[in-house]
Order: structure tokens, then C-alpha cells, then sequence
């Protein structure tokens, strides 16, 4: 009968019932020696780091105490004032804001310049030589493991203080990290219309061009939005080093005890990120969705 179901002889039962036993025990102890690796590798790492648990909840009130204290202190029935007070320097922080984005903006067109032109040495499929590949990748490397601010402090030692410092150390870092993604992009591509251009005697820039480019642009936009958003925030942090934009105001604040500037100007970048966020995310939904349509 169809529905029969067949039974094992009783010695082959016993074969496989002490086999799943083997295999379900060998899983356990895997995933118990795991656990037991993970947690003696987090002590350490606690312990070597002096994370202190006790300490941290002893002060924990310390952190909101100060937030506390950054927010002004609004009334309705002179709400309009409160925050005019609040927002005393707005003119002054919103041309800073905007020294910020400028920052970010001009150090993302550089870097996504310098990855752009890096990536395609950087791809093991496209790459002409194991030398060049390695000379590039290892470039990269250099630039995104290099933090920012160390980039900005030796160029303010350079060329002294100002947004140049930020924008320059922003774009090596950026040409970093944009580089190693653009390359990941390029070395998952099909492979069929390179190796066919190539095949009929087109040059390394016209294959690239229309074999490479019209695969990976939109992951390339993508990515390039997102670093965008990143280096925004960077490029506010760029100020405590003396590199210009939002970040040396936000440091003068905290300095000198201005409670209140420090929460509005944190308000203010918080926003704008959002914003950029919000904005960079619908482009690269349609950036997607155009992809599709083809």
C-alpha cells in the first residue's frame, strides 16, 4: 500500500538511533565549548579594558544628570521665547552646520573619486597583475585603517587649522572604505560581457565602461550616499582638532560649561542626519527600483 510505512530492520534502527545520538551530542558540545570560549574571551577583554561593572552603575547617574542639564527650560506661556534663548546663536551655528555638510560633501566627492579609480586594480577579477591587486588593496587598507582625526592632526601640523584639514583627512579615509566596497562590488559581477568586449579586442577603459560600469553604478551610488551620511557626522567631529565646522563651536560649549548650546547643537546635527538619512534613503530606493525596471 501507498501509505505503508516501512520499518527498519531492528539492528539498522539501532545504527542510526546511536548515530543521530552521536551527531546531536558532538552539535551540543560545539556549541557549549563556543559558549564557554565567548565567555572567557569577554572577561578577558573586560578585564584588560577595566570594564567595571559596579563603577558603571555607581556613575551611571552622572551621564543622565548632565543631559539633565542641557535641556533649557521651556514654559508655555513663554514657549516662543524660551526658545528663541535657546537658540540664541542659530545664525552662527546653522553657517557652521553648513561648513559641516560642505566638509562632508567635498570630502565624499574626493574620496568616491579616488575609490573609484583604486577598485578595479583593487578586484581580483579585473586586476592585470597579482602586484598591482596587492599594492592596491594594501592602499586602501592604509587609508581606512588610518582614523580620521589622526589624519587631521597631522595635517593641521602641515597646513594649520582649518576645513581643508577635515575635508583632506575625511577623503583619505573615505577613498579607503569606498575603495574596499567598490572592489567587493566589482569582483561579484558576471564576468560573461568582460570576457566577450575583451574577447573582441576592446580596451581596458571602453570593457570597464560598458561591461563593468553599467553593473555596479547603482551599488556604487548607493554606497557613496550612505558614506555621505557618515562623513557628515565625521566632519562634526572634525572640529575638535581644530578643522572647522559645527564641531569647534559644539567643543567651545562644553568647554566653558554652556549647557544649554551644547544640546542645541546637538539637536541641530541630529536633525540634519535624519534628514540626510530620510533623503539618501529614498534615492536609493528608486536608485533600486530603475535598476529593476531594466
Amino acid at each position: 500500500m501507498a501509505g505503508r510505512i516501512v520499518q527498519p530492520a531492528p539492528g539498522r534502527a539501532a545504527v542510526l538511533a546511536e548515530a543521530y545520538a552521536q551527531a546531536v551530542g558532538s552539535t551540543r558540545r560545539r556549541t557549549l565549548t563556543t559558549l564557554a570560549v565567548v565567555l572567557v574571551l569577554t572577561v578577558l577583554s573586560g578585564l584588560m579594558a577595566e570594564v567595571r561593572p559596579l563603577v558603571l552603575a555607581d556613575n551611571i547617574g552622572n551621564v543622565t544628570a548632565y543631559l539633565g542639564r542641557t535641556l533649557p527650560h521651556l514654559t508655555l506661556g513663554h514657549l516662543r521665547g524660551d526658545v528663541a534663548e535657546w537658540y540664541w546663536g542659530l545664525p552662527k551655528w546653522a553657517a557652521l552646520l553648513g561648513e559641516t555638510l560642505l566638509m562632508a560633501y567635498l570630502a565624499t566627492l574626493l574620496g568616491g573619486v579616488a575609490a573609484f579609480l583604486l577598485c578595479f586594480g583593487a578586484a581580483a577579477n579585473l586586476a592585470r597583475t597579482r602586484a598591482g591587486c596587492f599594492l592596491a588593496r594594501r592602499c586602501l587598507e592604509v587609508c581606512r585603517t588610518v582614523p580620521e582625526i589622526v589624519f587631521a592632526l597631522l595635517f593641521v601640523i602641515a597646513f594649520g587649522l582649518g576645513p581643508m584639514v577635515g575635508v583632506l583627512a575625511i577623503a583619505l579615509h573615505t577613498a579607503g572604505a569606498l575603495g574596499k566596497l567598490f572592489a567587493e562590488v566589482v569582483e561579484n559581477i558576471d564576468m560573461k560581457p568582460v570576457e566577450g568586449l575583451t574577447a573582441s579586442g576592446a580596451s581596458r577603459i571602453v570593457t570597464i565602461r560598458f561591461a563593468v560600469l553599467p553593473q555596479v553604478l547603482s551599488n556604487f551610488a548607493s554606497y557613496g550616499l550612505l558614506r555621505f551620511e557618515i562623513n557628515v557626522r565625521g566632519a562634526g567631529v572634525m572640529g575638535f582638532v581644530g578643522a572647522g565646522g559645527i564641531g569647534q563651536e559644539l567643543l567651545v560649549a562644553i568647554r566653558n560649561f554652556y549647557d544649554t548650546d551644547v544640546s542645541a547643537i546637538l539637536l541641530m546635527i541630529i536633525a540634519t542626519v535624519m534628514a540626510i538619512d530620510l533623503g539618501t534613503e529614498r534615492l536609493r530606493h528608486r536608485l533600486i527600483g530603475l535598476e529593476g525596471a531594466r
